[in-house]
């Protein structure tokens, strides 16, 4: 059975390759627009929201169901037009909810929404999912003004269940490419979301993290992307690998555009620390950050890249203190994986059984374990499900191995790590080389390069917490390599300021080159 014939027998909804409603669109290209820019029409009467899901949804057609195929949206969302034909008509009637109204974004299909598209973390077996009431996050974004365009592709389950997957694939999306070159691998789990906020496919996106699934799927396609603080935004209504460490985060083509929609997800004030709120006003002049080394495993020319970088802070006047990584960071994989896996099933069987038995009948991490094998030549055919095996042999969250998974990445990942790199010689945060440039996709190895490249502190970041921010750094042979930045907990905002300041010095993002 092929995957449109399983979609078709459980009833799904069509996914990206069905026909969106191009009425009115091909006058108007939204290709590159800031959400600044995109209001300033909006609000001049030269361009309506419900023209602009129109135009967003040509491009998906032009680009992600034809051209270089990205399959970087899963399924759009029958209402969106609607959507936006109320939110016309709010601005005419002079009612304005805020910088958002009446802009379209995609999300990730791992975040609950209530439209009529079903939220399956790219799983054949939740195909049928479709949940009564959006998660708090998606709730915030439209009471905020956004249209939910549609739902992003992903590596199923967030990447959660082999040890050997290409990222970016699902049983239910298949394959999703880089936005730069399609054969190229889109990486994180926040692939789709990655690769249609880089071609544009929507004004921004939402991706989740649990590791490394904003920032690295950020960096490699040229995006600007945050991981907030844990606890900034809702986790409520996200299918879970780590409530721990799972967190939803924005992720677009410029830091304002993150900016705006950060401080709309977030449940709290983002914080600025002692440098005023206003982005465009902070400048970087006497800003200490300490710099961590290129890692190990990196690209020839990411040297050469980074050095450029430290260059654009130190014009723009930044104090820069060159660090070591501490050793304790050598320690963090193994706890990590271990927690996870506790974590994992624990929280995945509690969210299973919130589901309607009669949309989703797998109950278990052990039901989807017998799922996958029943359905092997739908969601087994490039790689398997060691992962969920692993976890499936796990204990309760009492087992000691668990707790003492949980003291060391205390240790390791927070006191002895990120707490003592930011307690040294007065830094306000941490710069660090990102991911890419992007390897080719892998069936038969998988994502063979791991974290090749990618800086402890970014790990770091998301084990114990703190925000995290990618920034586009510049290309290596025509595609993307960021930077990435990480400071105190709750300084969410100061990490948003720098990097809008180093993005208006350095002017690194180029646009992918698509073709129709």
């Amino acid at each position: 059975m092929d995957r449109r014939t399983f979609i078709q027998a459980v009833g799904a909804l069509p996914l990206a390759d069905a026909a969106p409603t191009p009425a009115r669109a091909a006058d108007f290209d939204p290709a590159e627009q800031s959400i600044a820019a995109l209001q300033q029409q909006l609000g001049a009467g030269t361009l309506s929201s419900e023209r602009l899901v129109a135009a967003y949804q040509e491009r998906i057609r032009r680009y992600d169901q034809a051209g270089p195929r990205l399959r970087s949206v899963l399924t759009l969302n029958p209402g969106a037009a609607a959507a936006a034909r109320a939110l016309d008509a709010e601005r005419r009637a002079g009612r304005l909810r805020g910088p958002l109204h009446g802009i379209p974004i995609l999300i990730k299909d791992n975040v609950e929404t209530s439209d009529h598209m079903a939220t399956t973390a790219g799983s054949l077996a939740l195909a049928r999912s479709f949940r009564p009431a959006d998660a708090p996050l998606a709730a915030r974004l439209r009471a905020a003004g956004a249209v939910v365009l549609g739902k992003t592709n992903l590596s199923e389950w967030a990447n959660f269940r082999s040890t050997h997957s290409c990222s970016g694939w699902s049983g239910l999306g298949g394959q999703t490419g880089n936005a730069y070159a399609s054969d190229r691998n889109p990486s994180g789990s926040s692939s789709g979301s990655g690769a249609a906020a880089a071609a544009s496919l929507c004004a921004a996106a939402i991706g989740t993290e649990t590791n490394g699934s904003i920032l690295s799927p950020s960096s490699v396609n040229g995006l600007v992307g945050l991981k907030p603080t844990k606890g900034l935004v809702s986790g409520t209504g996200v299918v879970p690998i780590s409530p721990r460490q799972d967190t939803a985060g924005p992720m677009g083509r410029t830091v304002a555009d993150v900016a705006l929609l950060a401080a709309a997800m977030a449940e709290r004030p983002l914080g600025f620390g002692a440098h005023g709120q206003d982005l465009e006003a902070f400048r970087l002049r006497g800003v200490r950050i300490g710099v961590m080394p290129v890692a190990k495993g990196s690209h020839p020319e990411a040297p050469r890249l980074y050095a450029e970088a430290r260059r654009v802070f130190e014009r723009e006047g930044a104090v820069l203190v060159d660090l070591k990584p501490p050793a304790a960071f050598a320690e963090m994989d193994e706890p990590e994986f271990e927690a996870l896996l506790y974590e994992f099933k624990a929280s995945l069987n509690d969210y299973l059984a919130t589901l309607d038995p009669a949309q989703v009948p797998s109950r278990t991490l052990a039901d989807l374990i017998a799922f996958n094998r029943a359905h092997a030549a739908e969601e087994l055919p490039v790689f398997g499900q060691e992962i969920f095996e692993l976890a499936e042999a796990r204990g309760p969250l009492t087992d000691s191995a668990y707790q003492q998974a949980l003291a060391t990445l205390a240790r390791c990942a927070d006191r002895d790590g990120l707490a003592a790199l930011l307690a040294s010689e007065g830094v306000e945060l941490l710069l660090a080389p990102g991911n890419g440039p992007a390897d080719r996709i892998d069936e038969v190895w998988g994502d063979r390069r791991g974290d090749g490249g990618w800086s402890a502190i970014a790990s770091a970041a998301a084990i114990a917490g703190y925000p995290s921010l990618a920034v586009p750094g510049g290309q290596i042979r025509g595609l993307p390599v960021g930077i990435v930045l990480v400071g105190r907990r709750d300084q969410d905002g100061l990490l948003l300021q720098v990097g809008r300041a180093f993005e208006r010095a350095a002017g690194a993002r180029m646009p992918p080159k698509l073709s129709a």
